[in-house]
C-alpha cells in the first residue's frame, strides 16, 4: 500500500520541519519513496510513501493535523 500526500510548502522552512519528523514517520511505518516539487507551483509537494501498516500511518496523519501540519492525503493500492 502507498500514500501519496500533497503539502504546501511556501518557505524553506518545510524542508526542515519535514526532514525534522522522519524519525517519527519511519515510527509509523511510513517509507519516503519520492517527492515531487510542482512544475508550475513550487510551493506545492508532493511525496509518495511506502506503508507498512496502516493504522500507525492513519495515527500519524491525524496526529499531524492536530499539530497544525496540513496536508492532502489518500491511501492507494495496485489496480
Amino acid at each position: 500500500m502507498q500514500l501519496l500526500m500533497d503539502f504546501p510548502a511556501t518557505d524553506a522552512a518545510w524542508n526542515a520541519a519535514f526532514d525534522a519528523d522522519a524519525e517519527n514517520r519511519a515510527n509509523a511505518g511510513l517509507t519516503l519513496l519520492q517527492m515531487w516539487r510542482g512544475a508550475d507551483d513550487v510551493g506545492a509537494v508532493t511525496c509518495l510513501f511506502e506503508v507498512a501498516n496502516r493504522d500507525r500511518a492513519q495515527a500519524w496523519l491525524d496526529t499531524s493535523a492536530a499539530l497544525g501540519r496540513p496536508g492532502v492525503a489518500r491511501f492507494l493500492t495496485t489496480a
